[in-house]
């Protein structure tokens, strides 16, 4: 929340999107109860307006920024994160070479189109929705 602050001060930005993901959506993906653990989606709105303050700020600063955790490696988030001006993406070995092949994919506007997109849904379920190109539930 503070990065803008923070930004002309540090060196780089290293969004754990795992902890934030949690602590923006008071939900846990490892949570005993499904109902509860279902809510931690990393694609919420929320979740993505954060990164993207922070991605604004570093970039007013010219400071790298980063994206780790689950996130980094989904796929569907991928252009987005791009999109939205993340540098680079920390993720396990295993997702590296799906990563590369959605990177190699996309071009810059269409990512940032999506992520603009992305960033006006109403929850994670309609930003992945909108990634699958999927028409709106209705009453949504």
């Amino acid at each position: 929340l503070l990065a803008d602050r923070f930004a002309a001060e540090v060196d780089f930005f290293s969004i754990g999107t795992n902890d934030l993901t949690q602590y923006t959506l008071a939900a846990e993906r490892g949570h005993a109860r499904p109902r509860v653990a279902a809510l931690s989606d990393a694609l919420h709105p929320a979740v993505l307006i954060l990164i993207e303050r922070v991605a604004t700020a570093a970039r007013a600063h010219g400071k790298w920024k980063g994206v780790c955790g689950e996130l980094a490696g989904d796929p569907a988030a991928i252009p987005i994160l791009i999109g939205l001006g993340v540098d680079e993406l920390s993720m396990s070995a295993p997702a590296i070479p799906r990563a590369k092949q959605v990177i190699r994919a996309l071009t810059l506007p269409e990512a940032q189109t999506q992520a603009r997109a992305a960033l006006t849904q109403e929850s994670a379920e309609a930003v992945r929705r909108l990634l699958r190109r999927e028409p709106a539930a209705p009453g949504h």
